[in-house]
């Protein structure tokens, strides 16, 4: 947590910490975040066909996703990415899956897809690498965080 909120610092990006017990699940987090602005977002690793690509998904917390359609979307078979590539391209561990992994690919070959209704919010929220807590930011600062590390993004209908 505390790298990211370096990290977060450096790029002057504002964000409101909400401390709680370990909520390794979008529902269990979402008990200590009630009634305060912003939504909750989804964020997960996925990895394609044998392996080879790999991809960061984030999208609104109360969607579900249609694996087929954005397998579709990405022209690559979708499936969640297993513990040890999570470790190897974010250094996450399952139920900790964040925007902020990726101050961690030190490659950038994650590739990050949003889910475009996203863009209609004003604020966000993502665990710190740690599911300890809960971070709000801007839904303009996730774009600006993005172009800090240099990431590219795709806008997609989820």
């Amino acid at each position: 947590m505390e790298e990211v909120i370096y990290v977060l610092d450096k790029m002057n990006i504002e964000y409101e910490r909400v401390d709680h017990p370990a909520a390794p699940t979008v529902k269990e987090a979402d008990k200590y975040i009630e009634g305060m602005e912003g939504v909750g977002t989804k964020t997960l690793f996925m990895a394609g066909k044998k392996d080879k690509n790999f991809y960061l998904i984030i999208m609104d917390a109360n969607k579900r996703l249609d694996i087929k359609k954005l397998s579709d979307t990405v022209n690559d078979r979708l499936h969640f990415g297993n513990e040890e590539y999570l470790k190897e391209k974010l250094g996450l561990f399952p139920g900790m899956v964040s925007l902020f992994g990726l101050i961690n690919n030190k490659e950038n070959d994650v590739k990050v897809y949003i889910d475009k209704d996203l863009l209609d919010e004003k604020l966000i929220t993502f665990h710190p690498n740690d599911n300890t807590a809960t971070f709000f930011i801007s839904t303009r600062d996730m774009f600006k965080f993005l172009k800090e590390l240099n990431y590219e993004y795709k806008l997609v209908p989820l």
